[in-house]
């Protein structure tokens, strides 16, 4: 059934290999725990939104919107390990409206093997998970 579900999810969004995501004018989004990221670094540039909270970061009408992301001019790249959640969190947010969506096919994973360049993860910022800025 899960395997269904995110076949179809595949068959409505972008999916963007490491090099066209590195290339896009977009905005990353993170969705790996704090643990994943300390662990294994980070893409420059990407916004941390967890996957618990992204629809309600993502809804400008949520009260719990973070405008990086629910104001965001350019299309959003949903990042998860390997590019199976975020499949799934990308058509989530169609779904919800969010009318320029994609994910990273492979995950961080992926853009890791290709050598793309990362950093360390920031410090976690103490208010709400998601509301974060670009790091």
């Amino acid at each position: 059934m899960i395997s269904q579900l995110l076949a179809v999810a595949r068959t409505r969004i972008r999916r963007y290999t490491p090099a066209e995501a590195a290339a896009a004018d977009a905005l990353v989004v993170d969705l790996r725990s704090h643990d994943e990221r300390y662990r294994n670094g980070v893409i420059a540039g990407s916004v941390h939104v967890p996957r618990s909270v992204l629809e309600w970061r993502c809804d400008p009408m949520s009260g719990y919107a973070n405008p990086v992301v629910s104001e965001a001019e350019r299309p959003l790249i949903l990042v998860c390990t390997e590019g199976y959640s975020s499949s799934l969190a990308a058509a989530a947010l169609l779904d919800l409206g969010v009318r320029d969506v994609g994910d990273l096919a492979g995950g961080y994973e992926a853009w890791v093997a290709d050598g793309l360049p990362t950093i360390e993860a920031p410090p976690i910022d103490p208010g709400l998970p998601g509301m974060g800025q670009p790091c």
